[in-house]
């Protein structure tokens, strides 16, 4: 166990009462619970797994206002996520970053008739749309951000531009539309760094991952799933965050409702390795339509490609894939729109799924329930504390979710508001825009790395680049030529970001994995370097090998031959660029 998880659960021994105990410690669980302790209140965040390994570590990896919500007559909600998508701009630059966006239109007036069918409630899959009522919804779309605007507006181009600026587009395409929304490089890093924040802003606070709750005779009992230690909580008010698990939950901690508040669909995307339509994408996503009526997405992802999703309802909430007919159907949608392209299943280097949390809702076609999100407040009963639900939400409205249940709990608590969050920086976001030339100088000229080095620390962790590199000391060896981390960095990352397993670093503390860099040698580093960082005896070390190794398997797409293979292409790799340095 890692020395925060050691002093972690010191600290619940010492002093088990709370004001308010978050549930869920996904994206939206982890707002919460830095909302919570900036107001000033005693929290404690609890989470089953690891930290933003669920739905979090999950989205489509966009920070966006949610243009086709327009559709379906959601206007506050898309309204929020601009505000919301800014905020994280600007807060979190390190990681959040503007996306030009395009549209590919096959037709001009279709689809004029989608937002009268939602408005009266009908279902049934919308009909393709046109550049009319694109239009229209990207002209609502700037409206919305007229008095703050932090990105261009939204361009029209006709059939000759079209051609000219997106030669590999389908034929079809008479006209494309362009805006600006956000992609976020890190996400699970960001839920780190939240917490991260949080410690240092109250030290009262504490937050667990790999740990279950439930509910004893006059309090509840917090069990480390990993250790057998046990506390007795005790708290005034519990927040439900645990997403699709959210009912499951609620009867787990004593509490009861008369019909499910939750449902799931499922969202696969794969991450492609083909430079060409790499290249072909221009910095810029696409934004197009399947013939279901489905909205789908490509974009640059670093030096790769992220195209999905689909949206599957499931019956009950679990660990999910991206089966194969998902695969398929990415993969088809993908050729439809760049036909002259020849990818394929072998350019997949990773894939992952994950389950929204939706509310219930009676339509037939998934792309019209809503993606907002609304609290549910169960009142205390049989000695137990209050519960307030929060049901539905999106990776982009964290803050604003987490800031709407903290007005309640702060009410119920009788407690005033002391802080806002919405122009609060998070983490190696603070003062990134002034500081990042200055601290990729420093880095270089104090620290003595290359630029590569440099730039790889500065991308992860922002302005705390420094606070690295400090535990990275000279001599520091890579972790493996195929990469820029270093095994120093990971062991600081074992230390100081609550890594209690081989799959919490080669899946959420770094990107090894869904880079496609992952191979069985740097498995084999990471082991390493947990052994040396951590006291680990080898047969946990060795189940948690095998167990990240058939997790890549069942659930990513990566079998054990193809993590063996990149050994040699990793060492080919190297060979390469020393012979051409």
């Amino acid at each position: 166990m890692s020395d925060q998880r050691i002093k972690n659960w010191q600290k619940l021994q010492t002093d088990c009462a709370f004001d308010v105990v978050v549930v869920g410690g996904g994206v939206n669980g982890i707002g919460t619970y830095r909302e919570l302790a900036l107001q000033g209140l005693r929290v404690l965040l609890v989470e089953r797994g690891d930290f933003a390994s669920g739905c979090s570590a999950a989205p489509s990896r966009m920070i966006h206002g949610g243009l086709r919500y327009l559709e379906n007559g959601e206007f506050d909600l898309v309204r929020e996520s601009l505000q919301e998508r800014d905020a994280l701009l600007l807060n979190a630059a390190h990681m959040v970053h503007p996306l030009p966006t395009v549209i590919p239109i096959t037709s001009t007036f279709s689809g004029l008739l989608n937002a009268g069918v939602s408005f009266l409630g009908l279902s049934g899959k919308p009909s393709r749309r046109g550049a009319l009522p694109i239009k229209l919804g990207l002209y609502l779309y700037d409206w919305v951000t007229r008095k703050r605007r932090l990105m261009p507006k939204h361009s029209f181009a006709g059939e000759q531009t079209t051609r000219r600026d997106w030669p590999d587009l389908m034929a079809e395409a008479k006209y494309t539309a362009t805006y600006h929304d956000a992609w976020i490089s890190f996400p699970e890093r960001l839920c780190l760094e939240m917490i991260a924040d949080v410690a240092e802003a109250h030290a009262g606070c504490v937050a667990v991952n790999y740990a279950e709750m439930a509910p004893s005779d006059a309090a509840y009992t917090l069990t480390c799933q990993i250790t057998g230690q046990k506390a007795q909580i005790t708290t005034k008010l519990i927040v439900n965050a645990t997403g699709a698990w959210l009912d499951e939950t609620v009867a787990q901690l004593g509490g009861g409702t008369k019909k499910p508040m939750v449902e799931g669909t499922r969202g696969s995307h794969v991450i492609l390795d083909y430079p060409k339509l790499h290249a072909a994408l221009k910095g810029s996503m696409v934004f197009f339509e399947n013939d279901d009526g489905r909205i789908c997405i490509v974009f640059p992802f670093h030096d790769k490609v992220l195209a999905g999703s689909t949206d599957i309802r499931v019956q009950k909430p679990g660990r999910v894939r991206c089966e194969p007919e998902e695969t398929h159907y990415i993969l088809g949608s993908l050729q439809n729109v760049f036909p002259n392209m020849q990818f394929g299943e072998s350019d997949i280097v990773f894939s992952y799924s994950g389950i929204r949390p939706l509310p219930q809702s009676d339509q037939d076609f998934t792309g019209r329930i809503s993606r907002g999100h609304d609290i549910r407040h169960l009142a205390a009963r049989d000695g137990r504390p209050p519960q307030l639900c929060m049901i539905g939400g999106k990776w982009t409205t964290f803050r604003a979710f987490a800031e709407q249940v903290c007005d309640e709990a702060l009410g119920i608590l009788g407690q005033a508001r002391k802080c806002d969050t919405l122009g609060l920086s998070i983490g190696g976001g603070k003062g990134f825009e002034r500081q990042s030339a200055a601290v990729l100088q420093t880095l270089r000229a104090k620290n003595g790395l290359s630029t590569a080095r440099a730039t790889h620390l500065l991308s992860r962790y922002g302005t705390n680049a420094m606070n690295v590199a400090k535990h990275c000391p000279s001599g520091d060896q890579s972790l493996s030529p195929a990469t820029l981390y270093s095994r120093a960095e990971l062991a600081h990352l074992i230390r100081s970001e609550h890594v209690a397993t081989l799959s919490d670093l080669a899946l959420r503390r770094t990107d090894l994995a869904i880079s496609g860099v992952l191979s069985a040698e740097i498995i084999d580093a990471l082991a390493e370097v947990m052994r040396e960082t951590v006291d680990i005896s080898a047969e946990t070390l060795a189940a948690q090998k095998q167990a990240l190794i058939e997790e890549l398997q069942q659930f990513h797409g990566v079998n054990p031959e193809t993590l063996r293979s990149r050994n040699t292409e990793g060492r080919a790799q190297c060979a390469s660029v020393q012979k051409h340095a």
